[in-house]
């Protein structure tokens, strides 16, 4: 495997979008095939992992797992995009914020802790018979999204602020893939009858990956970045087997070999630390769902 293969994790900046990065990774990477493990809102700030050459084919995997943000809901308004640089759509009255104490704010945001039904913005990358969510609505379309069951393992709140007009709720948030997080202001809002958007949102972690690696898209721009490799990034999400020489071999050319104990989807790794296959346990043995290593 050479160096066209791997993973950089940027931090992305504001105003930009997730495909804005892919961009810029296309040119500094020196390859078309750049993607990335799941998008960002161009207000939204944070972590986002680009795969390149082979690491686009584990790029699925990474955006299966969980994220963590730190998010500011507004409650006071509702817009139509649920976040800040939507319209406004209604506002709440100085009398109805201040009849919201925080426990009522602690109570409502507690309920949706756990495994629950969410529906995801209007305004999103979901596709309706063909088509991205937030392009129907800029087309002048209205409509909802079905719900989906996301699960959240962690909503805290850090601080809340009263202002004249709103209330600040500075949050911590885990949650699954497919999570949306200004559905949570939105319906935060909903539930306490005052409206409610996001203004701040911060991914700090996908799956194993967090902010504290992350390379600034300065200097990601500027080609001062440092990688990941595919068998580093293959070892952090998958449980691993570690390879014998006739094994390998046999793995190169896309044949089965002996099942392992190992459930779910697994990676082969050889005694030289090269990712070799992605492997899941069949009746008849192991199959390769996807090859890494070239025929030998």
């Amino acid at each position: 495997m050479s160096a066209t293969d791997g993973f950089v994790v940027v931090d992305k900046a504001s105003a930009m979008t997730s495909h804005d990065v892919v961009a810029v990774g296309r040119r500094v990477l020196g390859t078309r095939k750049v993607g990335h493990a799941g998008s960002l809102d161009p207000m939204a700030t944070g972590v986002l992992i680009l795969g390149f050459g082979h690491g686009t084919r584990l790029l699925q995997y990474i955006t299966d797992g969980d994220k963590s943000y730190r998010a500011t809901i507004a409650l006071g308004a509702a817009t139509i995009t649920d976040d800040v640089e939507g319209e406004v759509l209604s506002r709440a009255s100085k009398n109805e914020l201040d009849s919201i104490t925080n426990a009522d704010i602690q109570r409502e945001l507690s309920l949706m802790h756990g495994v629950i039904s969410q529906r995801p913005s209007s305004v999103s990358a979901v596709k309706v018979d063909g088509k991205r969510a937030h392009e129907r609505v800029r087309a002048g379309e209205v409509f909802e999204l079905d719900s989906r069951e996301v699960s959240i393992s962690q909503l805290d709140i850090l601080e809340i602020r009263r202002t004249v007009d709103a209330i600040q709720i500075d949050t911590e948030v885990t949650c699954s893939a497919g999570t949306f997080i200004r559905a949570i202001a939105r319906d935060l809002g909903a539930s306490l009858n005052v409206g409610g958007h996001l203004t701040f949102l911060r991914r700090t972690r996908v799956a194993s990956f967090g902010e504290d690696i992350a390379n600034t898209f300065e200097k990601f721009k500027a080609g001062e970045f440092t990688t990941l490799g595919l068998v580093d990034v293959a070892r952090s999400i998958f449980h691993v087997r570690i390879l014998n020489t006739e094994e390998a071999h046999e793995l190169s050319f896309g044949r089965k070999i002996s099942a392992s104990p190992s459930a779910g989807i697994y990676a082969a790794i050889s005694s030289s630390n090269e990712l070799i296959a992605l492997l899941e346990n069949r009746e008849d043995g192991a199959k390769p769902i996807a090859v890494f290593a070239p025929a030998n």
